[in-house]
């Protein structure tokens, strides 16, 4: 648990912490310097509704929704000590219907923090008082667009044009922090997260909510050096806890860094099996070789009650001062957890980096074939100039079918949408934002799930700068 000095540092000399650390912030490199505020992470400065878009090929009559990814946005100058993930948010939103692209529009997130900055005003609602920005993805939850971000703020309802509505803790339900990756079971409908809150370094959260969205319960599960678990799986009979080596460090947020997360040597890596319905005194840990994992693409239970996540693990992430999260992937990998305290097996099932998976959804929790993500340099190199391309993995097979963008094309996240809901795993298409560095433009592309052929594109006369998830939000 945390030291008690440790405890004392941050529950009652706060004030005295961050003074310091403005003090040692003062001296870190300028905003010049950081990489994420120039190039293709240029910020956007104006909100923009553009009707009807110009579109090559054609758009699949059966679409009808909106597709919606978030993204840090910095509004003015950021300053001194910024980090990518750090940014205000901003949605970028294309609305399709009857074959058409109706609109293109993009939208900050109207927080009490950017309009202090001189931004939008803020809109209504519950906030926790650990600041209200909120980037990192957005969902359709019990019918309605929310926008979430982890470890800070409460989720913010969007409307079907995309502007801020409130900020939400769903009814009063939720009590903390939330997370920016809730699963929901496709069986029961319910929705499963993990959530963690820089403050408390000592307890995690399991909080569960019905497909309406209402809350249902939140369980407290002890934890030490407050790990930062971006993402969760979900089985038939259990919620997978990532405790990994990325936690809370006071040394960074002393020496002026806003994001106050290392990789730490002395954090033990572990894998936790939650029964649902289960409370801190049921999980089973399971010790792994260290890493850090982003975003599971699936998860499921074999037929011998072993637990099977397929991962994108990294040798080490945020390893050092840095303004974003560099660090070397591992590339594909399932791992097996015996559900009684063994150590995971992690076999490799693909090497190239990789992240952004994205499996056919009504799939989560079960057995499947098929899963997409994309390559990521090897080196590191978030400005992305060595060439990303789109991976289809095909599990009972082994192929990899691969579609390439072409040069100076930067793909971001793509996400699969099924034909019908009824249509068969991976029947359907993937779409995403695709930037071009040279013409300084972006496009929605949407392709063929199987193949990665393209079948139609909406043209953006803009750069969409680098973000991070999204989904497809059907109009129903």
């Amino acid at each position: 648990m945390a030291s008690v000095v440790e405890k004392t540092i941050r529950r009652a000399v706060t004030p005295a912490v961050q003074a310091v650390a403005s003090i040692n912030r003062a001296r870190l490199p300028g905003p010049g310097e950081n990489p994420f505020l120039r190039g293709i992470h240029t910020p956007m400065a104006d909100e923009l509704t553009l009707a009807n878009p110009t579109v090559t090929g054609a758009i699949p009559a059966e679409l009808d929704g909106r597709y919606v990814r978030i993204g840090p946005n910095p509004f003015g100058k950021a300053g001194k000590g910024h980090h990518w993930f750090l940014g205000d948010g901003m949605v970028h939103g294309v609305r399709l219907k009857d074959g058409k692209a109706e609109w293109y529009r993009n939208r900050f997130i109207r927080s009490a923090e950017l309009e202090g900055k001189g931004g939008p005003a803020a809109v209504g609602g519950p906030r926790r008082g650990f600041g209200d920005t909120v980037n990192t993805n957005v969902l359709d939850i019990g019918g309605k667009i929310m926008a979430l971000v982890e470890a800070n703020s409460f989720p913010v309802e969007l409307d079907g044009n995309l502007d801020s509505v409130a900020y939400s803790d769903f009814g009063g339900g939720l009590t903390g922090s939330f997370t920016a990756h809730p699963h929901q079971c496709p069986d029961t409908g319910e929705y499963h997260a993990i959530c963690y809150d820089g403050p408390s370094q000592d307890t995690i959260r399991h909080v569960t909510m019905d497909r309406s969205g209402r809350v249902l319960s939140e369980t407290e599960i002890a934890v030490r050096h407050g790990p930062s678990i971006h993402d969760c799986a979900l089985t038939q009979n259990f919620v997978v806890i990532l405790d990994l080596p990325v936690t809370f460090s006071m040394q960074a947020l002393i020496a002026g860094h806003k994001f106050p997360y290392r990789w730490n040597r002395s954090h033990r890596a572990r894998v936790g099996l939650l029964p649902r319905g289960g409370s801190n005194e049921d999980v089973v840990w399971h010790e792994v070789d260290p890493c850090y994992v982003f975003h599971v693409g699936n998860s499921f239970e074999d037929e011998t009650g072993r637990v099977i996540i397929d991962v994108w693990p990294y040798e080490t992430i945020f390893d050092g001062e840095m303004p974003g999260p560099y660090g070397k992937p591992l590339g594909l990998e399932r791992w097996t957890v015996d559900g009684q305290g063994g150590k995971v097996v992690r076999d490799t099932l693909d090497t190239a980096g990789q992240e952004f998976p994205r499996p056919d959804e009504r799939y989560f929790t079960k057995a499947h074939r098929y899963l997409w993500a994309i390559g990521m340099p090897a080196d590191g190199d978030l400005e992305f100039v060595a060439p990303m391309p789109l991976y289809r993995h095909d599990l009972a097979t082994g192929e990899r079918v691969q579609r390439d963008f072409g040069e100076g094309r930067i793909p971001g996240e793509f996400v699969f949408v099924p034909r019908t809901p009824d249509a068969a795993e991976g029947d359907g298409w993937m779409m995403g934002y695709v930037i071009d560095r040279n013409r300084q433009t972006s496009a929605l592309e949407i392709l063929d799930a199987m193949t990665l052929g393209v079948v139609g594109t909406v043209e953006i006369p803009h750069l969409i700068p680098p973000g991070f998830h999204g989904n497809w939000i059907a109009a129903s």
